[in-house]
């Protein structure tokens, strides 16, 4: 035993040994909190055992040694930790340092109790800690605020929504009124998980921001996993591939630092996301690792959520195919339902029997998986929308396999009504879009059912009014007014500097990789800003079969859609709906693809005659064989009146003015007749915008050439053609023509850009104007271009800014060269400046070479 002296002085080093690993433990550094504790203990084995601040101190060493050892090994040593702290405190005098020592070990205990999924023991161990606490509260703040947190946690685990919400609300209130920072971080960290809890996917990801500006500062250890929950709202709102990516980039952080229940639940979200991107093989791969890490760790109810997903991914793969499920898989999801439940986990329960009820009817087995789907509890309120649709798609394949149509519809019907009450509450149009994936095998299943059975005009309006319900929902929203956040600003203005500093760089040969990743990164953060700061709401209705065909007058509808590998078409002509199959969509998508690449080839203004010859021909050749399989069968519904043609997936692309038959046919290409119909109806205004970008050469460039057409039009041009003055000059305008190079980011379709003077000038930008133009020419190669996501939701540059209130948009779906471009463009100009109506104006303009004027009309023509 040390002197006096020497005793103090090992009380010191501890001291700061502990000091230093409550630092490292708080900022997320579990691995270097283990290693001072361990340190700090050692220390401590050279003092005296019967002084009481040895006592305190050993004491708070191992509550705290017992956490990071909880999170970075295995929950056993922590507990064993615990019991040797609560050996402790009775050696000392009674009074308030004895008690409060005591309470500080069992809200540990209940801390880790929880991190190993074991929550009721964990709130009721809460419970009766938080009341003593609260009886000196001057004194306890700290703990207080900790322990109503740590419970909101629990609460939140359990779905106990308003108890979880309860005890956040005040442990912020004291977290600001105490000057908490670190701990203000975590409960907005925590607000984030309640909405998502309630299905607020809007509402958590702007908490996860406003935790994620704190922990830079305070708490930059905890950005990782702060990382993986906002993963986790993506793929709720369906946005596997923006999961993914977030998720790739955060796991090696949370690999280096051992955050082993931290890194497993990143393995099992972004397992989710691989299986939403069709590759179960890395979604079971990941599974079984996470399932691995919980075992290890002992958190049992987390190893079975692992091995919930890892059969999931199984189920996936086999359902996607044709292969006969086997009998095993439906028994070991069956069996995993009961442990599940058993578990306490009803919604996972729930999954496992769905899973297995869609494999047994694959099976032909449906008394079973009627038997089975009987066990499925009604959805709660904090029920997850992805696992209400997979139980509308069950009852609705249970409905089918016993030769129910009509009850399956109406599941179909309800599963869509209740994903569009989801779909109403999200933020910007990522998230509107990105719900569909929920609705997609319901949607598919449905329109199969009734083109399955469409006979006359009656059956085709059935179909056509299925169709307007599964398709491009986005664009029946009103957007509401863009909410101005200086962070996004700032963020926009930083990418503009850093993609027109890269663009330098690369015209004077210098290396750019270091201002991409610079790039790619503000791109991200940008785009998380944009999820809550462009709210998307006000839906309008779908536009019933009549309402269309009202609105048509003399033009005829097109409306294609590929099922099961079959292209087919419903028309609509004078009130008459039609179906018309067309044939095998694969070799119609691949011969597009083939036609887009010829004129892509095409475009340069000065290649070698016989190259020209060449190209030409290959590319009249592919528009004849598509004119043969999309447009003659379509002959004599279509006759030559003027076209409304919605497309479907890759043929988004198809440039249908290049097609022999239409050739110099009015046309326009809509998302759906919805969305036609509500740009059909906007009036139109007056003023007119001339913008010219830098870099553009020859004709094309002078834009100053159409102050001939449009007098009194505002020009912006030249140095002045910024993006702020570019943005503003857009707001109201009647009719704009942009002239600059651009982009189509097929990955991030809103960050698809027109280069300016100070930069790009993104799709991002253009959806959050006050008063969108209401005719845009877009005389860019490729700006008509879109990333179609699951739903046939599609988004680009132009998309933006017809899902944002543009009437009409002209733009190229490839490249196009500077001189047919300037061509095309005066030719339109002059007939729009003298009333001719969009798609008649680009039919005359782009007749003489469509190939070299790759130009469609989007919207109302």
């Amino acid at each position: 035993m040390a002197g006096s002296g020497a005793a103090s002085g090992v009380i010191s080093v501890a001291a700061e040994l502990h000091r230093r690993a409550a630092d490292a433990s708080g900022d997320f550094q579990n691995v270097e909190a283990v290693r001072l504790l361990t340190r700090a203990l050692k220390r401590l084995d050279a003092g005296d055992p019967a002084d009481p601040d040895w006592i305190v101190l050993r004491t708070r060493i191992l509550i705290s040694l017992a956490l990071a050892e909880a999170e970075v090994g295995s929950a056993e040593a922590g507990f064993a930790h615990l019991d040797e702290a609560a050996r402790l405190p009775p050696r000392l005098p009674d009074g308030p340092r004895r008690r409060e020592l005591a309470i500080v070990v069992e809200a540990q205990r209940a801390l880790v109790l929880g991190r190993i999924g074991r929550f009721a023991e964990a709130v009721k161990l809460f419970d009766s800690i938080v009341p003593a606490l609260e009886r000196d509260l001057e004194d306890n703040a700290l703990p207080l605020t900790r322990n109503l947190m740590n419970r909101a946690l629990m609460h939140v685990a359990m779905t106990n929504s308003e108890a979880a919400l309860a005890d956040l609300r005040r442990c912020l209130q004291l977290a600001v009124d105490h000057g908490l920072t670190r701990i203000e971080g975590k409960v907005r960290h925590n607000l984030g998980e309640h909405s998502q809890l309630i299905g607020d996917i809007p509402g958590a990801l702007r908490h996860y921001e406003e935790a994620a500006r704190i922990y830079r500062s305070a708490a930059p250890g905890w950005l990782p996993r702060l990382r993986v929950e906002q993963a986790r709202a993506l793929l709720a709102a369906g946005l596997a591939d923006d999961a993914a990516r977030h998720l790739d980039e955060v796991m090696p952080e949370l690999r280096e630092s051992r955050a082993s229940q931290d890194i497993a639940e990143a393995e099992i979200a972004r397992a989710a996301a691989a299986i939403l991107d069709g590759d179960c093989g890395l979604a079971r791969q990941l599974a079984s690792a996470a399932h691995r890490r919980f075992r290890r760790r002992g958190n049992i109810p987390w190893a079975e959520v692992a091995a919930l997903t890892r059969l999931r991914a199984d189920a996936t793969e086999i359902l996607g195919g044709t292969r006969r499920p086997p009998a095993k898989l439906v028994a070991g999801l069956t069996r995993h339902a009961d442990r599940l439940a058993g578990l306490g986990l009803r919604d996972e329960a729930a999954v496992a029997r769905l899973l297995a009820v869609r494999l047994l009817l694959r099976r032909g087995e449906a008394a079973p998986a009627g038997d089975l789907l009987g066990r499925v509890p009604k959805p709660r309120r904090t029920t997850p929308i992805d696992h209400v649709m997979l139980l509308r798609l069950c009852r609705a394949e249970l409905a089918v396999a016993t030769g129910r149509p009509r009850a399956a519809l109406a599941q179909a019907r309800g599963g869509f009504a209740e994903l569009s009450l989801v779909r109403d509450r999200m933020g910007g149009l990522d998230l509107v879009c990105g719900t569909a994936v929920h609705g997609q095998e319901l949607g598919r299943l449905a329109v199969g059912l009734v083109l399955a059975n469409t006979r006359g005009h009656a059956g085709a309006r059935r179909l056509f009014a299925w169709q307007e319900r599964t398709r491009a929902q986005v664009y029946r929203y009103e957007p509401l007014p863009a909410i101005d956040d200086p962070v996004l600003a700032r963020l926009i203005t930083e990418m503009r500097q850093v993609q027109r500093l890269a663009q330098q760089n690369r015209l004077d040969g210098k290396p750019v990789t270091a201002l991409e990743q610079r790039y790619a990164r503000l791109q991200r953060e940008a785009g998380r800003l944009g999820w809550y700061t462009s709210p998307w709401g006000r839906p309008r209705p779908v536009s019933s079969p009549e309402e269309v065909a009202a609105e048509l007058g003399d033009r005829v509808l097109v409306s294609l859609f590929g099922q099961d590998g079959e292209l087919s078409a419903v028309t609509v002509r004078d009130g008459r709906f039609r179906l018309v199959r067309l044939g095998g969509l694969d070799e119609v998508v691949e011969i597009t693809k083939q036609l887009h690449a010829d004129l892509n080839a095409l475009a340069p203004d000065h290649l070698p005659p016989p190259l020209v010859a060449a190209v030409t021909a290959s590319a009249e050749k592919r528009a004849s064989m598509l004119d043969e399989r999309l447009v003659r069968p379509l002959a004599e519904v279509i006759g030559d009146r003027e076209l409304v043609i919605v497309p479907t997936g890759p043929l988004y692309a198809l440039p249908w003015s290049a097609l022999p038959s239409l050739r110099g046919r009015p046309l326009s290409v809509a998302p759906s007749a919805t969305a036609w119909v509500t740009a059909v109806r906007r009036e139109s205004i007056d003023p007119v915008v001339l913008v010219g970008g830098p870099g553009v050469p020859g004709a094309i460039g002078e834009v100053k050439q159409l102050r001939s057409v449009y007098p009194k039009a505002t020009l912006v041009d030249g140095p002045a053609a910024t993006s702020s003055a570019v943005l503003e000059a857009l707001d109201g305008a009647g009719l704009a023509h942009l002239v600059a190079h651009g982009a189509h980011e097929p990955a991030n379709a809103l960050f698809s850009r027109l280069e300016l003077v100070d930069g790009p000038l993104f799709a991002h930008e253009t959806a959050r104007l006050r008063r969108p133009p209401d005719r845009v020419v877009l005389a860019a190669c490729e700006l008509a271009m879109s990333h179609i996501r699951p739903g046939e939701e599609a988004l680009g540059f132009a998309g933006a800014l017809l899902a944002s209130g543009s009437r009409t948009v002209v733009g190229a779906i490839a490249r196009v060269g500077d001189r047919a471009a300037a061509e095309a463009m005066a030719d339109l100009h002059r007939r729009l400046a003298s009333g001719t109506p969009p798609a008649r104006a680009l039919a005359h303009a782009t007749a003489a070479d469509p190939l070299r004027r790759p130009f469609l009309v989007l919207g109302a023509g």
